[in-house]
């Protein structure tokens, strides 16, 4: 009977909605992904994620019939530090602010001085905390926003136009459930500042079950009433999770448009810069998203005129080049930063650059820039935990290049591992729905069972020893040249 069952997955990410059907075992059997329904700037409209997943649903239904036939749940994941405020009907009242919009920074800063001390959340107010997300609105738009009543994440989304129910999970709502949380003379943040009480939607476990689909949805999906659809989590909890890396001690790297790296512990601790997240079952995440990574070799890429290629091709043509002299230093900050900055004024920078550098060097240094900001965020978490992790388990779109994995094994100086799964969000999806469906009889034992690691990537002594004075610079780099971008920024 198992083997005849398949799940319905998804990714909101910020490239692409990938859609897909995996059978029991993880594997995929049919994808239709959607390019870039979440567009590249601060604002997004969700009702064009819909479009999509209707658009992808179809094209599943005819690559794959005998398998959509068979679906027994569905699994939506999607972008973090996303955000969509809806009515009590779940309208959408305003454009989806996504993971990249900064534009609230001023009533962030403004906010951190108003509130008192004693409101925990103050020290995790920035540009992309609800909170001084959902002020700017407020100031831009008063008439409108006197209808939010809940502000969900983007496959909450997916799964109220699927269900009609809002809900949402603890995971992707932290920092707005923290906000609703009494502290001051029984008041919450969001009180504090004349949010309205209701704006956390109800808040559920990833394998709970949202509700099933309902019975007036449009084309194939009719075929689908009553099938569970879950709450998930955003999309690096999914990821995590797809990578076997949600566990104790255990290090991940998410490589796509961003990168996302962290530590998942059972201790809570705190760090400077990072983000601490309960992630369920009694695990923390140590750590965060930033703004560099796959958008940043794309930008490399472009100076050798292979942006148009996949990575792992494109960085192999690269490698083939001989390299220039040591000594080339890139900043990866090309739109502002998160973790572990958290400033948006943030700008990118090369340093070192020499008449004997070409354009594969400027590669190679940007890569090796993002692998820089992993070790901050590596040894930030490591220090504030008290452990040293073992192993980093890599995925996303980079993690198809050996020589990035390489390049972060001896930059961090941790055996790099890439599992099987190209798409460990989806994989993270297809794990979740096992444990709700009763086929795994948990989270810890489904990844036990599911993931395996195809590739281990060992630093090497002479990578290691190339990197740790680079590694120094970086840093000294980064706290001098802070206050120029921010100047650079504000031209």
């Amino acid at each position: 009977m198992r083997d005849n069952i398949h799940i319905l997955v998804g990714d909101l990410g910020g490239s692409s909605f990938r859609l897909a059907l995996l059978a029991a075992d993880m594997s995929i059997v049919a994808s239709a992904p959607v390019s870039n329904p979440m567009g590249s700037g601060d604002e997004s409209d969700p009702d064009r994620w819909w479009f999509s997943f209707l658009q992808s649903a179809e094209a599943l239904a005819q690559l794959a019939p005998a398998a959509f036939e068979s679906i027994a749940a569905i699994a939506i994941t999607g972008a973090t530090r996303t955000m969509v405020a809806l009515d009590r009907k779940g309208g959408v009242l305003f454009p989806a602010s996504t993971f990249r919009d900064a534009r609230a920074a001023e009533h962030a800063a403004a906010l951190s001085q108003r509130i008192p001390a004693t409101y925990l959340e103050r020290s995790a107010l920035n540009a992309f905390h609800p909170v001084a997300r959902l002020i700017r609105m407020r100031a831009e738009n008063p008439t409108t926003f006197a209808d939010i009543a809940h502000v969900v994440d983007p496959k909450d989304f997916i799964n109220f136009k699927l269900t009609g129910v809002i809900a949402s999970d603890a995971i992707s709502s932290a920092r707005l459930a923290a906000a609703a949380e009494p502290v001051r003379d029984g008041a919450s943040l969001i009180e504090l500042v004349g949010l309205p009480a209701c704006l956390v939607p109800p808040l559920l476990s990833p394998t709970s079950v949202v509700d099933g689909v309902r019975a007036d949805l449009p084309g194939v999906l009719a075929r689908l009433v009553r099938k569970p659809v879950l709450t998930m989590a955003h999309d690096s909890w999914s990821a995590v999770l797809g990578l076997g890396a949600l566990r104790d001690g255990r290090a991940y790297n998410l490589s796509g448009t961003t990168e996302v790296f962290g530590i998942v512990s059972h201790r809570g601790a705190d760090a400077e810069g990072l983000l601490r997240v309960d992630w369920g079952s009694g695990l923390f995440q140590l750590g965060g998203p930033s703004l560099a990574g796959g958008d940043t070799l794309n930008w490399a890429l472009n100076f050798v005129g292979r942006s148009h290629q996949p990575v792992a091709e494109a960085l192999d043509a690269v490698f083939a080049t001989p390299r220039g002299p040591r000594g080339l230093l890139v900043l990866p900050h090309l739109s502002g930063e998160r973790v572990p900055f958290w400033n948006p004024d943030l700008r990118g920078a090369v340093l070192g650059l020499a008449r004997a550098h070409g354009p594969s060097d400027l590669v190679r240094a940007s890569l090796e820039g993002v692998a820089f900001l992993n070790r901050l965020v590596l040894t930030r978490a490591e220090a504030a935990l008290g452990v040293q992790a073992d192993e980093i388990r890599f995925g996303g779109g980079g993690a198809g290049s050996a020589a990035w994995a390489q390049i972060k094994a001896d930059i961090t100086g941790r055996q790099v591992c890439v599992t099987a799964s190209p798409e460990p969000g989806l994989t993270g999806c297809g794990l979740a729905a096992l444990v709700a469906l009763g086929i795994a009889p948990d989270l810890d034992r489904a990844q036990e069972r599911y993931v395996t690691v195809a590739r281990r990537f060992a630093p090497t002594a002479e990578g290691m020893a190339a990197a740790e004075p680079l590694y120094r610079i970086f840093e000294q780099a980064e706290a001098v040249l802070a206050p120029l971008s921010e100047a650079l920024a504000h031209l």
